[in-house]
């Protein structure tokens, strides 16, 4: 038999576990918003605002690129002149 303490630990773990799925469930556009603006607030106080802005903008264009090569467009098409239009 587990001793106690390793117990309560994992039944501590469901708790949680069930938590944060409802949170996933319920509540996924709040959590994600908290989540990005404590990732926000703490590179705006570490690196300062221009660093963070660089830092965003160089996410959002990896997003974008990442994006384009899952919907298995070709790379090379990506930097052809209408590259901002949608098909």
């Amino acid at each position: 038999m587990e001793p106690v303490s390793l117990q309560v630990l994992k039944g501590g773990i469901a708790v949680w576990e069930k938590i944060l799925v409802f949170i996933l469930e319920e509540h996924r556009g709040k959590f994600v918003g908290v989540l990005l603006g404590l990732i926000a607030s703490i590179l705006f106080i570490t690196y300062g605002f221009w660093r963070t802005i660089f830092i965003i903008a160089c996410i959002i264009m990896g997003y974008i690129i990442g994006k384009k090569l899952d919907e298995d467009k070709k790379f090379s098409d990506w930097f052809k002149y209408n590259r901002f239009k949608d098909e």
